[in-house]
């Protein structure tokens, strides 16, 4: 997916504020008002600080694929289900764009600088930030387990309504343009989710 792919309609409410609020962004700035914007289009994020200090806790049951799955791993949850293994995929699970929280703080960084330095060409820039590498969920599954040494229970489920079959960013204008990269491993970012999962155990927190 490039920048310049077009925009379909929704398929979550979680989807549309993404869009509300690049369109809010866009009318500001267009509307005359002395401000230029950056837009990141995050791909997937995931992992913690590799301090274990902070990392990714939601309320509740977690909606997002590596809380879910290190919550299983420590035996929170009893089971990961992985919605759909029939997919056009070399595995038959889906494939995403999973980026690393530090690449992704990184990101933000070269933007803010671009913005301060007044080297944007454009009144709004858009960039998408991923590693520009799909990863299957099976896959992801597999490295978790490689490189903590911990199996993890999981079950094939049917397919999810509104699931992408594949999907992850062309990020050849954040690379160039903002002279961003994602650098850090996959393993680096699962080891640090896993790290993060283990300290709040140790702090009785869950």
């Amino acid at each position: 997916v490039t920048e310049q792919a077009p925009i379909k309609k929704a398929e979550s409410p979680y989807g549309n504020t993404k869009q509300i609020n690049e369109e809010i962004i866009q009318d500001y700035v267009h509307s005359g008002a002395n401000i230029s914007a950056i837009i990141l289009r995050y791909f997937n994020p995931i992992g913690s600080h590799p301090s274990g200090i902070i990392g990714e806790m939601p309320n509740g049951v977690p909606a997002n694929l590596i809380p879910y799955l290190t919550q299983t791993a420590i035996g929170i949850r009893p089971c990961l289900k992985v919605f759909g293994d029939d997919y056009d995929t070399p595995d038959g699970s889906c494939i995403r764009d999973y980026i690393y929280v530090l690449d992704l703080a990184k990101a933000h960084v070269a933007a803010m600088a671009r913005i301060v330095e007044g080297k944007n060409t454009d009144p709004v820039e858009i960039y998408n930030v991923g590693t520009g590498n799909g990863v299957s969920v099976l896959e992801l599954i597999h490295t978790f387990e490689k490189c903590t040494g911990v199996k993890l229970n999981y079950e094939i489920a049917p397919r999810r309504e509104g699931d992408i079959e594949k999907v992850w960013g062309n990020v050849d204008k954040a690379n160039k343009v903002l002279g961003w990269k994602a650098v850090h491993t996959l393993e680096e970012a699962l080891s640090s989710a896993w790290n993060w999962q283990q300290k709040l155990r140790e702090r009785g927190v869950m």
